[in-house]
């Protein structure tokens, strides 16, 4: 079964049209969609290695601009539709930690965000809830998520295939160490949130501030 999702997938990644797929895919993930675009990064860079950077250019861009849309939502629609979205993605509990880190440190939690398995939406629409500077946001957002997803396109470029070499091989066992890291993210995003109990005054307050 999961050979012939990786096949499948493989045909899909090789698409004529799969660059839109991963531009669309990109851009909602970095505002109110939650599944990230690198497992089809990854796919194509393996389907056309000879295009990694390529693909890898459209994911951050495409990326960033999701991210402005993102930053939009908070800083315009937080309470008709950010707060909703948040509590239908499970990141409401982790908003106001988010508020509070962007307050404290700004730019570094854009980076951050950017480059682990944190949910990028989280920190861009509560950017824009927190007012961040548009210019510095823009410019984070743009580092780290080249470092993210160029980081991938140039593995993919110089390695692409021995890696295609060694998926083909070990399928099971790629596919539970993907896992291990989606793990890690979720837990990555738990000591983010933490629970009421564990929230901070300090932190509560960054959510409370009238706009």
């Amino acid at each position: 079964m999961l050979r012939r999702l990786y096949d499948w997938t493989m045909a899909k990644a090789a698409h004529p049209h799969a660059e839109w797929w991963l531009a669309a895919f990109s851009f909602m993930e970095a505002s109110f969609f939650p599944i990230p675009p690198h497992p089809l990064l990854g796919l194509m860079c393996l389907a056309e290695p000879k295009k990694a950077i390529r693909f890898a250019a459209i994911c951050t861009a495409a990326s960033v601009m999701g991210g402005l849309f993102g930053y939009a939502i908070g800083y315009f629609l937080y309470e008709s539709v950010g707060v909703a979205l948040l509590g239908a993605l499970g990141l409401a509990e982790s908003f106001p930690k988010a508020a509070c880190y962007l307050r404290e440190y700004d730019v570094e939690v854009i980076l951050l965000a950017g480059t682990t398995p944190v949910p990028f939406k989280l920190l861009t629409i509560t950017a824009g809830f927190i007012e961040m500077a548009i210019v510095p946001f823009i410019l984070a957002s743009i580092v780290g998520r080249s470092i993210m997803f160029m980081g991938v396109g140039i593995l993919f470029r110089l390695f692409g295939a021995p890696i295609k070499a060694v998926i083909d091989q070990h399928l099971g066992k790629v596919t539970a160490l993907f896992g291990v890291l989606l793990v890690g993210g979720f837990v990555a995003l738990a000591f983010l949130g933490g629970g009421a109990e564990e929230s901070s005054d300090k932190c509560d307050a960054a959510v409370s501030v009238k706009r």
